[in-house]
């Protein structure tokens, strides 16, 4: 990571024309940066009118000064705000001024991870600043802007005290053994496990949810060649985004498109038709198909209704398909089947569905059972942003609580039931920041933009 002894520049808005363009500085040459940009120093958190010079010294644009020295300002360092217009040069000349007189330019993400480091928020709360930037729907922005408001780490930090809590009921035992077998069959003991147990499997689910409003789900449509992949892809975006051709090989390569479904983000693939032979480009376009489904979330397998009512097609391919991925089997084109025709069967060990992309029948079923199958629970309130590494950081936690309860079922030394606590906290701290490395540290505040 950066030293924290420099001072750093960046735009604080986006590229481009616009009615406002925002220059923020941020360290401990922002009062000498302030007097020799605007004059003086101006009066903290107030917004003050004032004339920005470039490096030649003569004006380059007016607006307004914001300063707010430390520890009270969004770094926890002085910062310095230059608002005026959205004008690229006049941007950049403001900028060029503040390196001349010692800044440097910004790092992705830099003035969060100082606010980071400077204690003023915790890790979960920098990474929901980039959630709420990054929030695809309404929901998730909510679910952002509650995490970034310290509900998620609060829930975080009232585990950890509870484990913190029976940590000290282990240890002060440990200074005891004539009572530590008597201790480890403790009633109190066991209810205090199983209170923490819950709490984590409770904070599990909401980070689950809150997962998957932030990263989404990826939803990979295989099938055999002229299944209606790339139709029913058409009927879930609601627009033309594939070719659709009865000819067999029409989609050569994998297509990708969002949608949102309840808020939550879908990554739709579209892949080539699976089949033996081929020309060597629909060979590459099927590999691909391969590779796109082993980093899937699910895989709908489209059968075509009317043309592979048993579903020879998914007989055929299921040993080839990633083990590891959930799979459901979607019927297609069922508005060709006759009302009279039995109804199509196939394993029963997979989830099945009946879609008609001609009509809609059905669509909204398989928008359902997308969510559903994900773990997705509609609610109104009280969702939380979270990551990935929020869940594998809970899920360590759980795996250490319940090593801790099993070495209690066993009556084993107490020495082990605490070091399986304290490796317990230990996970949770990754969430928040606590003892993180600064490799994890530098590629979580690299994905952020720059001048945030």
């Amino acid at each position: 990571m950066a030293a924290r002894t420099d001072t750093i520049v960046a735009a604080a808005t986006p590229p481009g024309r616009g009615g406002v363009g925002i220059v923020r500085i941020s360290g401990p040459l922002v009062a000498t940066i302030a007097r020799a940009m605007l004059g003086r120093l101006p009066p903290p958190r107030y917004a003050t009118h004032a004339r920005f010079s470039a490096v030649d010294g003569g004006a380059i644009d007016t607006g307004l000064a914001l300063y707010f020295p430390a520890p009270h300002s969004y770094t926890g360092e002085d910062v310095l705000e230059l608002q005026g217009h959205g004008g690229p040069v006049l941007i950049e000349a403001l900028i060029a001024h503040a390196v001349a007189l010692g800044a440097r330019r910004a790092q992705p993400g830099e003035f969060t991870q100082r606010a980071y480091l400077n204690d003023r928020i915790d890790l979960a709360q920098a990474e929901a600043v980039a959630d709420l930037i990054d929030a695809g729907s309404e929901a998730a922005a909510r679910a952002a802007f509650r995490s970034l408001q310290g509900e998620f780490s609060a829930r975080v930090r009232s585990l950890d005290e509870s484990l913190a809590q029976l940590r000290a009921y282990v240890e002060a035992t440990i200074d005891f053994p004539t009572d530590e077998i008597d201790y480890l069959a403790d009633e109190a003991l066991a209810t205090r496990l199983a209170d923490v147990r819950a709490q984590c499997a409770a904070l599990q689910a909401a980070a689950q949810q809150g997962r998957l409003l932030t990263e989404g789900i990826t939803v990979v449509l295989a099938g055999a060649p002229n299944a209606g992949k790339s139709t029913l892809l058409n009927a879930l975006t609601g627009h033309e985004a594939a070719i659709v051709d009865a000819t067999p090989g029409t989609t050569r390569d994998v297509l990708r498109e969002r949608i949102l479904i309840d808020g939550v983000p879908v990554l739709l693939l579209d892949t080539a038709g699976l089949r033996e032979g081929g020309d060597a480009i629909e060979g590459e376009g099927m590999r691909r198909a391969r590779a796109a489904m082993a980093q899937a979330d699910r895989v709908l397998f489209l059968v075509d209704a009317h043309a592979d009512p048993r579903a020879a097609s998914f007989a055929a391919e299921r040993e080839r398909l990633p083990w590891r991925v959930p799979v459901t089997v979607v019927y297609s084109k069922s508005d060709l089947v006759p009302a009279e025709a039995p109804a199509a069967a196939t394993t029963t060990d997979v989830p099945q569905l009946s879609v008609s992309a001609h009509t809609g029948a059905g669509l909204e079923g398989l928008r359902r059972h997308l969510l559903e199958a994900a773990g997705f629970q509609r609610q109104d309130s009280g969702l939380l942003s979270a990551r990935s590494r929020h869940l594998e950081a809970l899920a360590a936690t759980a795996l250490h609580v319940e090593a801790a309860a099993a070495q209690c079922r066993a009556a084993g030394p107490g020495e082990l039931v605490a070091e399986d606590l304290r490796a317990a906290q230990r996970a949770l701290g990754e969430i928040t920041g606590a003892g993180t490395a600064d490799e994890l540290l530098g590629r979580i505040f690299a994905s952020f933009c720059i001048g945030k």
